[in-house]
């Protein structure tokens, strides 16, 4: 009986040097496919690092003085073309949510849908809307207690109380002050952020979406025409676990050189 034929040494090694690269050629492959994964995964930004704040409007307070301040945000809507007395006070910034206004508070100024501007001085403005379609503005005060029932716009303005603050503004003293209407944008699944708290004061008005904000351990949702108050240690935080991004505006005030947001454990050095 004869036995198997055998291949001859040099067709042998030729066999194994095909099935070596072969091998190689797989792994090689199999390599490429997870760098290419791991390159996309350290290419995708974490959600966090698409959150949008632009200052609408801010400048420095150089002495708060001690009387006790208070938060309080009213609507106005103007009808199209019409030209209203408007009483500015010296910390209030406006915001237009739709359509158009030229400020006369000191320098005219037109602000547009998502603008705004701070008024300054004690003397009465006007507002004047423009001929398209009505003017909604909020107006942000922080005002003493005597200012907080004086009308802020004559006929045939409509004004609207929004919120206002039970008590005094904490913790706020004699000193320099950075005060600004800021505009944050949360994008769409972003987790709650780490707790923290204001070394000063704010008022949050959310424009769209929805927001998730935690206090106590306690989340409530929070959506479009909301105000929310966080006064100085209130420990607190914000997510977006909605699939449309969350919007909303900080009217703040922090003392100058000092961080509007502080962690509620400071880090340690």
């Amino acid at each position: 009986m004869k036995g198997s034929p055998t291949a001859p040494a040099p067709a042998r090694a030729a066999g194994s040097c095909a099935a070596a690269r072969q091998r190689f050629a797989i792994a090689s492959g199999l390599l490429g496919v997870v760098g290419l994964a791991v390159t996309a995964s350290a290419q995708t930004p974490p959600a966090a690092s698409v959150i949008t704040r632009t200052v609408v409007a801010g400048t420095k307070l150089a002495s708060l003085g001690d009387t006790p301040l208070y938060f309080r945000a009213v609507s106005v809507s103007i009808p199209p073309g019409q030209k209203i007395s408007f009483s500015a006070r010296p910390n209030g910034i406006l915001y237009q949510l739709s359509g158009s206004t030229e400020v006369s508070a000191g320098e005219p100024k037109t602000i547009t849908g998502g603008e705004g501007v701070i008024t300054a001085g004690k003397t009465m403005a006007s507002l004047t809307a423009g001929s398209g379609e009505q003017s909604i503005l909020l107006y942000f005060l922080l005002v003493p207690q005597e200012a907080l029932d004086q009308p802020v716009a004559a006929t045939p303005a409509t004004v609207n109380e929004l919120y206002r603050t039970a008590a005094p503004l904490p913790e706020l003293k004699p000193g320099s002050y950075e005060f600004n209407l800021t505009r944050v944008s949360f994008p769409p699944g972003m987790p709650s952020n780490p707790p923290h708290h204001r070394s000063g004061a704010a008022l949050y008005y959310i424009v769209a979406g929805i927001g998730a904000n935690t206090v106590d351990g306690k989340t409530e949702d929070r959506g479009p025409g909301s105000l929310i108050y966080e006064p100085f240690g209130l420990v607190h935080q914000w997510g977006n676990p909605g699939s449309e991004p969350l919007t909303f505006l900080a009217f703040n005030i922090n003392p100058e050189r000092v961080p509007a947001v502080v962690p509620e454990t400071p880090a340690k050095p």
